[in-house]
C-alpha cells in the first residue's frame, strides 16, 4: 500500500446517525468505512447499501462471518461491500468458501483473529485465503486491559500480506501500529463517539501519515492502577453507574462540600455510633490517595469533625464517606475537604476504641471491602469492586464517550434524545 489506511468502524445501532458520522469522518481523513457488526444486526445489508450510496467509498462489512461463507460474502458483496470479514475462528472450509465467494462478487476477504487462541499460528495458516489479515482485540477484552500491539508486530514480521490493527486505538496508538508495520489502522469509539468527528479523525490521520513518513512513536506506559484512577477521574458516577448495569450509590449518604470530587482506594472503618477512635485510628493506616469509608452503628453522635479532617489534608488522604455523623460541617466546607456522611450533628462521642480497620463493611447498603475504588461527586457515592476497577473504568469511558456524541447531536443539530437514538423504533416492537 502506498500509505497507511484509516479504517472508522461504526459500531453504532441507528443508520441515520452512522451515514452521518461516516461523512464526518471521511472528511477528516478517514479512507474505508467499516459498517460494524452491532449496525448489520440492527439495520441488515440496508446498513451497507446506505453507506455506499452516499459516498461511494471503500465500505468494508463486518460480517464476522463463521459460517456459510459463502452465502455472507456474498450478500455483503451484492450490498456494496468491497471488503467482508470472516472469522479466523472459522473452519478452513467456511473460510475457502469466502474466499470463492468474494472472488466471484469482485470483493476482498479480510481474516479477523479476535478471540483466537493462537493468532499468531493461525495467522501464518490463514494467509493464502487472506487479502488482509486483521489483528483485533475486541471491545470486551479491551475492558480487561488487552491490546493488539505486541501480537501484531510478531504477525507483521511473518506474513506477506497487509495487517490491520483494531482495538482502542487512539492517534498516538494507531501511529505506533503504523510504524511498526501496520498498513491498516481501524479506529472506532475514539472517532465515532467524539464531539467532533472530523477533528478526531483527522488527528488519527496526520498521526498515522506522520509515523509512514519515518516519525518515532511511542505509547506511554502506565500500571494498570495508575491508568484505572486517571480514566476514574475522567469520569462521573453516573457513567460508573451505567457502566455497572445501573448499580445504585451507596443510600443516603451526601456530600457535605459541593463540587467535589474523590478517587481512590477504600480504607475501610467499623465502628459504633459516636466512638472516633477507630476513625482517627485509620488517618495512620492509609496512604496518599486513599479514601477513608466508615460504617457506624448509628448516625446520632459524630465519629469525624474539623480536626481529622486536618490531619486527612496533611497525609494527602483523598476523602472520606461516613455511613453515620459528621460535626464542625462550617469548618470543613472552608477547608474544602470532600467529606460524605449521612447526617451532619453538633455533638461528638469518645474515643473508646471498639470496632475494626480494613475489614468488610456495609456502607449505605452497599459492600465495601479493603481496596476497592470509591468514587464520589455531587451524584453519590459508587463503589467498584477491586478485581474489576480497570474494566469498570474503561467501560464508563465508553459511556461518557457515547454521551459526549449524542451532547453534540442534541446541541448542534436541534434534535430530541428521542430523535437521537431513534426511541420510538424501539419502542415500537415491544
Amino acid at each position: 500500500m502506498d500509505k497507511p489506511v484509516l479504517q472508522v468502524a461504526l459500531d453504532l445501532l441507528e443508520l441515520k446517525r452512522a451515514v452521518e458520522i461516516a461523512g464526518e469522518a471521511l472528511e477528516g481523513g478517514a479512507d474505508w468505512i467499516e459498517v460494524g457488526t452491532p449496525l448489520i444486526k440492527s439495520e441488515g445489508m440496508n446498513a451497507i447499501r446506505e453507506i455506499k450510496r452516499s459516498y461511494g467509498c471503500t465500505v468494508v462489512a463486518d460480517m464476522k462471518t463463521v459460517d456459510v461463507g459463502s452465502v455472507e460474502v456474498e450478500m455483503a458483496a451484492k450490498s456494496g461491500a468491497d471488503i467482508v470479514v470472516v472469522l479466523a475462528l472459522s473452519s478452513d472450509s467456511t473460510i475457502g468458501e469466502a474466499l470463492r465467494a468474494a472472488r466471484k462478487y469482485g470483493c476482498k476477504l479480510m481474516v479477523d483473529l479476535i478471540n483466537h487462541p493462537n493468532p499468531l499460528e493461525r495467522a501464518k495458516e490463514v494467509e493464502e485465503f487472506a487479502d488482509y489479515i486483521n489483528v483485533h482485540v475486541g471491545i470486551d477484552q479491551q475492558m480487561l486491559g488487552f491490546d493488539p500491539v505486541e501480537i501484531m508486530e510478531k504477525i507483521v514480521r511473518e506474513v506477506n500480506v497487509p495487517v490491520a490493527v483494531a482495538g482502542g486505538l487512539d492517534a498516538e496508538k494507531a501511529a505506533f501500529c503504523v510504524s511498526k508495520g501496520a498498513s491498516i489502522v481501524i479506529v472506532g469509539s475514539n472517532v465515532i463517539k467524539s464531539r467532533d468527528v472530523r477533528s478526531a479523525a483527522r488527528k488519527v490521520r496526520e498521526a498515522i501519515d506522520a509515523a509512514f513518513r519515518g516519525g518515532k512513536f511511542e505509547i506511554e506506559r502506565r500500571t494498570l492502577e495508575e491508568e484505572t484512577r486517571k480514566i476514574l477521574l475522567e469520569v462521573s458516577t453516573p457513567n460508573i453507574s451505567d457502566a455497572m448495569h445501573r448499580s445504585p450509590a451507596m443510600r443516603d449518604i451526601y456530600p457535605i462540600v459541593r463540587g467535589k470530587k474523590i478517587v481512590g482506594k477504600a480504607v475501610t472503618v467499623l465502628t459504633m455510633d459516636g466512638d472516633w477512635a477507630k476513625p482517627v485510628e485509620a488517618i495512620d493506616a492509609a496512604g496518599k490517595g486513599d479514601v477513608i469509608v466508615i460504617k457506624c452503628s448509628g448516625d446520632t453522635t459524630a465519629v469525624w469533625g474539623e480536626l481529622a479532617t486536618r490531619s486527612c489534608l496533611n497525609k494527602g488522604i483523598e476523602g472520606v464517606v461516613i455511613d453515620g455523623a459528621v460535626r464542625d460541617v462550617d469548618d470543613i466546607r472552608a477547608l474544602g475537604y470532600p467529606v460524605f456522611a449521612k447526617r451532619e450533628v453538633p455533638n461528638a462521642g469518645e474515643p473508646k476504641g471498639f470496632g475494626e480497620i480494613n475489614v468488610r463493611i456495609v456502607c449505605g447498603g452497599i459492600e465495601v471491602n479493603p481496596g476497592d475504588w470509591i468514587v464520589a461527586d455531587d451524584n453519590g457515592v459508587m463503589v467498584i469492586p477491586e478485581q474489576r476497577a480497570y474494566e469498570i473504568a474503561r467501560r464508563a469511558l465508553e459511556v461518557k464517550k457515547h454521551e459526549e456524541r449524542v451532547r453534540a447531536e442534541i446541541e448542534e443539530k436541534g434534535r430530541t434524545l428521542a430523535e437521537v437514538v431513534e426511541l420510538y423504533k424501539w419502542e415500537k416492537v415491544r
